[in-house]
């Protein structure tokens, strides 16, 4: 199946609808709440947020709370993103009501969204046939077996696949909300939400679900190698000049730097380098050409490619979307960081 092309700017139906259910996973619908449900006056394209109950209630929640829902799936049908937080049995059949107003939403459009075991129902509804995604790990193996027809990623954060979007466990939930607020509305805007709700803005889908070790500090030596790093976006970084300023071998260097960032060097440079290029498209008066020099790129067309294959725009388009450019003579006017 070819997946569809990721749009750029505020979807058109701005109607968020988050399901509640009998036997609710608490924590995930927080997470729908709290992403995209507070108001946000500042943003006049923000989302407008409704709960829908997909049974009769008052619903019990994890932890002895009760919801009641405002609406039930009649809105389900009529909203842009339709959010699954979760789903209380991953063994039993969702309720065929369920599955034909999932059903009904995306083919007239709407994009579908799955925290943690949420993805069963989305399997159930058979809208990820012939598709990439991804669960809890401990639930992996399970999805992988009833739905052969899923291309289950086991170890990443989320997968977004365009109009169907899946996040791994529990805390993935805000990775991948952030992931869908900076596709509608920019780095950021996501920043923004991101500062609101004390969580990091930015980690890559690809990431693994676990890391075993924590991430270096600034004191360690390969916690200082990332500052340098992110210090010399510009210049060439080759693995050998890497491994000497670490201290290490090539082969050591990699096995470190996989275990601390999940990431190879090449690829955890690559994310560095687009997230650079995406601040200078949005907050300087740079050309692409120089932007392209400033993140290691060298041309112009190097840059694009990679913007192109990774954002889905070309930078020029996303400029034209993103950007909020300072007046002549303001901080950043020509492209250094503003200080918050």
């Amino acid at each position: 199946m070819k997946k569809p092309p990721r749009p750029i700017g505020p979807p058109r139906n701005r109607r968020v609808a988050v399901l509640a259910y009998d036997g609710l996973c608490t924590f995930e619908f927080g997470i729908a709440v709290e992403m995209f449900g507070l108001p946000r006056p500042e943003l006049p394209d923000w989302y407008r947020f409704r709960v829908c109950a997909v049974e009769r209630g008052p619903l019990r929640a994890a932890g002895g709370l009760r919801v009641q829902a405002e609406g039930g799936l009649a809105q389900v049908r009529t909203a842009g993103t339709v959010i699954v937080p979760g789903w209380r049995d991953v063994e039993a059949s969702p309720p065929p009501a369920l599955l034909e107003a999932l059903q009904a939403a995306h083919a007239r459009g709407a994009r579908l969204l799955s925290f943690c075991s949420g993805v069963f129902v989305l399997a159930a509804a058979g809208l990820l046939d012939g598709r990439r995604a991804t669960t809890h790990w401990r639930y992996a193996p399970a999805l992988a077996a009833r739905f052969p027809r899923i291309r289950v990623e086991p170890d990443v954060l989320y997968v977004d696949e365009g109009d169907v979007l899946t996040s791994a466990g529990s805390a993935a939930a805000l990775d991948l909300s952030l992931h869908l607020i900076r596709r509608d509305h920019g780095p950021r805007v996501a920043n923004e939400v991101a500062r609101r709700a004390v969580v990091p803005a930015h980690r890559d889908g690809g990431q693994a679900q676990f890391i075993p070790s924590p991430l270096p500090t600034q004191g360690e030596p390969l916690g200082t190698l990332l500052e340098w790093m992110r210090r010399h976006l510009d210049r060439p970084q080759p693995l050998a000049e890497l491994a000497a300023r670490a201290r290490t071998s090539e082969r050591t260097l990699l096995r470190r730097f996989e275990a601390a960032t999940g990431r190879s060097p090449r690829q955890w440079l690559i994310e560095e380098r687009l997230g650079r290029a995406r601040e200078l498209l949005e907050g300087s008066r740079l050309s692409v050409e120089q932007i392209a020099d400033r993140c290691g790129y060298g041309r112009a067309d190097s840059l694009r490619h990679h913007f192109r294959r990774v954002v889905g725009v070309s930078p020029a388009r996303y400029r034209e979307r993103f950007a909020h450019l300072p007046r002549a003579g303001e901080p950043g006017s020509n492209g250094t960081r503003r200080r918050a």
